[in-house]
């Protein structure tokens, strides 16, 4: 049983999904009603892509966290590379949604594969500097160092409980009283 599996796990994936979809509307009338035109299809594109990854991160965790971060690296490579026709990458919800797989990566993946994950993050989020100082480069940035710091707490977390072995339960909490 994977943690998506889990009531709490299943919440938290709901509750990123409703976060998801009002981040990526909310942005795409932004850019409607700012740049005009068809600037918003790209970015939403990509947001609806690195959103649906990380709400399917439990299934390949590898695999999914990797393309993640590589969608969203070509996202910022095509923003670079068009310069200001077209909004600066990565938009909130994509930066938001790398930062959960980075940090999901950092927590359950083997050590290598997690420290790949990060850096790309981290280069990702470097490439974003270089396309400008805006409001999305800091946005991208503060998700990236938050994915950085929780994902690698939770991972000594749950190395510290996995090694003080399962809480002792007292005998009120198996359901019989004490006499």
């Amino acid at each position: 049983m994977t943690s998506a599996d889990r009531p709490a796990g299943m919440m938290v994936n709901v509750g990123l999904g409703a976060v998801f979809t009002a981040g990526i509307v909310f942005t795409a009338y932004m850019l409607m009603d700012s740049w005009g035109g068809a600037s918003w299809v790209f970015g939403s594109v990509v947001s609806v892509v690195v959103c649906a990854l990380a709400l399917l991160r439990e299934r390949q965790k590898t695999l999914i966290a990797g393309a993640g971060v590589a969608v969203t690296a070509v996202a910022v490579v095509v923003s670079i590379v068009t310069g200001h026709s077209m909004p600066q990458e990565p938009a909130p919800i994509t930066a938001l949604a790398m930062a959960v797989l980075v940090g999901s990566a950092l927590r359950t993946l083997p050590l290598g594969p997690a420290t790949g994950i990060a850096l790309g993050g981290v280069l990702v989020t470097i490439g974003a500097w270089v396309d400008g100082r805006t409001a999305v480069t800091y946005l991208a940035t503060m998700g990236m160092a938050g994915a950085l710091v929780l994902g690698l707490s939770l991972r000594a977390v749950d190395r510290a409980s996995r090694a003080n072995g399962p809480a002792r339960r007292s005998s009120w909490s198996s359901g019989s009283p004490q006499r």
